[in-house]
């Protein structure tokens, strides 16, 4: 199984605090003590560990960090006390504090053991992830189609890929180019051995599978299993076969719930890059993601404007004999103007039908 990253803060001899990352806080933390890390660290020593905690991922610790970073210096004392109510508190308040406030000269300790609870409902309000669900790929075959997954996790704000022994190994030339720039979620794959390890910190497993294993458990639509995931406290997994054979009995009974797309019997062949971006999207809406953005539309014009856009038309059109006959000329006219208000045209619009009726007006031009 993976080696866990860290997300650490040390105080330093000024009073300040640094916030950093690594997957090695063993040996890291002595290096910043001795001064061989450059930088902020290396002019305030002495410097020591005051909050520390774990993430699966390199990318969900640096995230931690970034957030930590940005956070007023009593905010930081309180994550250090654990006292999360009164992180809350200052969150909430419009004049937070910025970390070049007077610093505070209690003395905070890290916090004690029972309350990793506590740490740990912090880790992830600090990452917003715990409704983000786990997308592993169990025996995937081609780097391309991994790099295709990836892809589609990316586009709907899903990050942490887990690979089941991948067939060519990891990582795998192959996906890169076919991520099409979905590159950070494939820098932090982590890859296991066995299913079992890929979901050991998942409380809620969901295999993806379009074919009945004989195996009594229930079966969701992806709508239902996103709904679920939003619902429920603690992480979620969606798991993916092999592109050949799909997930075996042994695979979806290690799951809590099946997960089965409504698709044609006659063709039911989903790739995996399409079964992951089908659960994903789902997934999306529930999740506050940017929609892409819209071009402003300009207001309808002035009445007064289209009103001359129709006389001039009605004005080049009496000459020609359109509303003839006499009696038929007031339902004409009154046909006309309803087809010509429905589009609900702007300004500019206008403007370039009038340019059109004056074109045709003149006629062709003299060479």
């Amino acid at each position: 199984m993976s080696l866990p990253f860290y997300t650490y803060m040390l105080r330093c001899s000024d009073g300040t605090y640094y916030v950093g990352h690594t997957d090695d806080l063993e040996n890291r933390i002595p290096q910043h003590q001795s001064g061989l890390i450059p930088g902020y660290t290396a002019t305030r020593l002495p410097v020591e560990l005051v909050w520390s905690d774990t993430f699966p991922s390199r990318y969900e610790a640096l995230s931690a960090e970034r957030q930590l970073k940005g956070w007023s210096r009593k905010k930081k004392e309180a994550l250090i006390a654990g006292d999360w109510d009164r992180v809350s508190e200052l969150a909430s308040r419009a004049n937070v504090l910025r970390d070049g406030d007077e610093p505070s000269t209690s003395s905070v300790s890290s916090p004690p053991q029972d309350e990793r609870g506590l740490m740990e409902d912090t880790k992830q309000r600090l990452i917003g992830s715990r409704r983000k669900p786990v997308i592993v790929l169990v025996r995937p075959q081609l780097g391309e189609n991994i790099g295709k997954a990836a892809r589609a996790m990316l586009n709907f704000g899903l990050t942490e890929l887990r690979l089941v022994t991948p067939r060519d190994g990891w990582p795998n030339p192959s996906a890169g180019p076919a991520a099409a720039g979905a590159d950070v979620v494939l820098e932090h794959a982590q890859v296991f051995e066995t299913l079992a390890d890929a979901v050991a910190d998942c409380a809620h497993v969901y295999a993806t599978t379009v074919r009945k294993r004989g195996v009594s458990k229930p079966v969701l639509t992806p709508e239902q299993a996103a709904q679920a995931v939003h619902r429920e406290v603690g992480r979620s997994a969606y798991v993916f076969g092999p592109e050949r054979s799909g997930l075996e009995t042994e695979d979806v009974a290690l799951a809590r719930a099946i997960v089965t797309v409504p698709i044609n019997p006659e063709f039911g062949s989903l790739n995996l890059a399409q079964a992951v971006i089908l659960l994903a999207y789902e997934w999306s809406k529930h999740a506050a993601l940017a929609q892409p953005t819209v071009e402003e539309l300009l207001p309808p014009a002035p009445q007064e404007e289209l009103e001359g856009m129709i006389a001039q038309l009605e004005t080049m059109l009496e000459p020609t004999g359109y509303y003839r006959p006499q009696a038929r000329a007031a339902a004409t006219r009154l046909t006309l103007r309803n087809m010509l208000t429905k589009p609900g045209w702007n300004h500019l619009e206008v403007r370039t039908m009038r340019g059109v009726l004056s074109a045709l007006r003149k006629g062709p031009r003299k060479t």
